[in-house]
C-alpha cells in the first residue's frame, strides 16, 4: 500500500510515549540527517513514499496528559514531532500489562493496568482528531491516511489481563484492539512464555497451551484479533498456530539464527509463521539482537542508580532534565564502547526473509517499551531503516511489504477468517 491511495501526503505524526520506560528504554534524541551524503535524496524520497507502520510502540503512565503530551517534544522515543520529521505514518500503540500473580487478586490488578493503558491511547485520540485516528480494518487503515491523518491502531501486550475466562475479548475486540499476544515474561493461565519466572518457581519447560489458552486461540480468532506469538515459548507458540485457522503475528522478536536469545524466533518457528501465512516483525531492540559490550552494560547500570532511574517509581518522577542526562550519558558509553546498530536490525531482516520469504516478515521498534539501536534511536531517525533497506538491495516495492502491507494483509484475512467463521 503505497503513499499513492493518499489524497493529501500523509505527514507522519503520532503519539507520544512512556515517561515511566525503564531505563534502557530512554533514547538519544538526534535530528534526521538532511545531508545527503549520510541519508541520499532518493532513499530519503523512497521512505517518505512508503506507507510505514511500527507494529510495537508502548506507552506508559500519564500518556495523552499534560505530563507526558504527544503534542510536543517529549523525552519520548515517539511523540508528533519525531513521527513528523521519521515519515512514521502508522503504529499499533500498546496495552501492556506485566505478569503478576495468577489469583483473583492479580486479575483485578491486571484489568486495572489495561484499563489505565486503554485510557491512555484514548486520550490521545481525543486530544487530538484532526492529526490521528483509530483504524480497526485495512480498510480503514486507508481510509484514514488518505484524510491527511497518522493511523493508530492497538495492540494488547500479555493476555493475562482477561482473568480466568475469555469472555473479555469481544469487548477489547470492540473498543478496537487487533493484536494479543498470549503472555509475556512468565507463564500465565493460558500457556508458557519465552521467558519463564524461574526464581518464583516456572519450570524452564515450556508447558504449552492450557485448555483456557486453546479457548483463547478460538476468542481471538472468532473476533478478528490476530494472535501475537512475540513473548511466548516456542511449544505454546507451535500449539497456537497448529490451532488457528487465522494467520498470527509476532510482533516484535528476532532471528535466533542470528543472536541467539530466548525472545527471538528460530528458523522452524519462522517457517512455521510463513507456512501459517503469518508475519514476524524484527525488532529494533539492542539486547534482543545483539551482543552489548559489558562496559555499556556496567556503565547503563550505574548512570541509571546515579539518576534515580534504577526503578520504577523514580522513572515516574524523574524530570526531562534527568532523562536528557541519561540519554547524553548513554550516548557516550556506546560512543566509547560499541553499539548494536540498524546493520545488526538489517542482519535480522535478512535472515527472516531468507528463511521465510519477504511476504512473511516486517519491522518493529519497540520503541518506548526498551527499542533502539544505533541509528535509529526514535521516531526521527525512521528513515535510515529504509535507507539501509535500499544500500541491502531490497526494492522500494519489497520495502514496503515489510514496512506495512504484510501486516495489513494479515489484518485482511483475520477478519474475513472472523466474518466467515473459518
Amino acid at each position: 500500500m503505497s503513499k499513492r491511495f493518499a489524497s493529501v501526503s500523509v505527514a507522519a505524526l503520532l503519539v507520544a510515549l512512556s515517561a515511566c520506560s525503564a531505563p534502557e528504554e530512554a533514547a538519544v534524541e538526534t535530528p534526521v540527517a538532511e545531508d545527503n551524503a549520510v541519508m541520499g535524496t532518493d532513499a530519503r524520497d523512497i521512505h517518505f513514499a512508503t506507507f510505514t507502520l511500527d507494529t510495537h510502540v508502548d506507552i506508559g503512565a500519564d500518556y495523552g496528559t499534560p505530563a507526558l503530551d504527544p503534542g510536543e517534544h517529549t523525552h519520548a522515543q515517539v511523540d508528533l514531532p519525531k513521527m513528523v520529521e521519521g515519515g512514521l505514518d502508522a503504529a499499533f500503540f500498546i496495552v501492556y500489562v506485566r505478569q503478576g500473580e495468577t489469583t483473583p487478586e492479580g486479575y483485578v490488578e491486571a484489568r486495572a493496568a489495561a484499563e489505565e493503558k486503554y485510557a491512555g491511547i484514548s486520550r490521545m485520540l481525543a486530544n487530538d482528531p484532526d492529526r490521528i485516528a483509530l483504524a480497526t480494518s485495512s480498510d480503514e487503515v486507508e481510509e484514514i491516511a488518505a484524510s491527511g491523518r497518522l493511523v493508530a491502531l492497538i495492540g494488547m501486550e500479555n493476555a493475562y489481563p482477561l482473568g480466568d475466562s475469555v469472555d473479555d475479548v469481544p469487548m477489547w475486540a470492540e473498543r478496537g484492539v487487533r493484536y494479543m499476544s498470549i503472555t509475556h515474561f512468565g507463564n500465565n493461565q493460558f500457556g508458557g512464555s519465552s521467558n519463564p519466572n524461574t526464581a518464583a518457581g516456572e519450570p524452564e519447560e515450556d508447558p504449552g497451551l492450557s485448555d483456557l489458552g486453546r479457548e483463547l486461540v478460538s476468542a481471538l480468532n472468532d473476533n478478528g484479533i490476530i494472535i501475537d506469538v512475540s513473548h511466548v515459548g516456542k511449544t505454546t507458540m507451535m500449539e497456537a498456530i497448529a490451532l488457528s485457522r487465522a494467520p498470527v503475528i509476532a510482533s516484535h522478536s528476532g532471528a535466533r539464527g542470528v543472536y541467539d536469545h530466548a525472545r527471538n524466533l528460530d528458523d522452524e518457528q519462522l517457517r512455521a509463521i510463513r507456512d501459517n501465512g503469518g508475519v514476524a516483525q524484527m525488532v529494533a531492540f539492542r539486547r534482543y539482537i545483539g551482543a552489548m559490550p559489558d562496559e555499556v552494560l556496567a556503565g547503563q547500570q550505574a548512570l541509571a542508580a546515579e539518576l534515580g532511574l534504577d526503578t520504577p517509581e523514580g522513572r515516574e518522577a524523574a524530570t526531562p532534565e534527568i532523562f536528557a542526562d541519561y540519554q547524553a550519558g548513554m550516548a557516550d558509553l556506546r560512543a566509547q564502547y560499541g553499539d548494536v546498530d540498524i546493520a545488526v536490525l538489517a542482519d535480522h531482516i535478512d535472515h527472516a526473509v531468507e528463511v521465510a520469504g519477504i511476504e512473511h516478515v516486517g519491522i518493529a521498534s519497540d520503541f518506548d517499551g526498551g527499542g533502539g539501536v544505533g541509528g535509529w534511536e526514535d521516531a526521527s531517525e525512521t528513515p535510515a531503516v529504509t535507507a539501509e533497506l535500499l544500500a541491502r538491495g531490497y526494492t522500494p516495492e519489497q520495502i514496503e511489504m515489510l514496512w506495512s502491507g504484510n501486516v495489513l494483509r494479515v489484518l485482511r484475512e483475520v477478519r474475513a477468517a472472523a466474518s466467515s467463521g473459518g
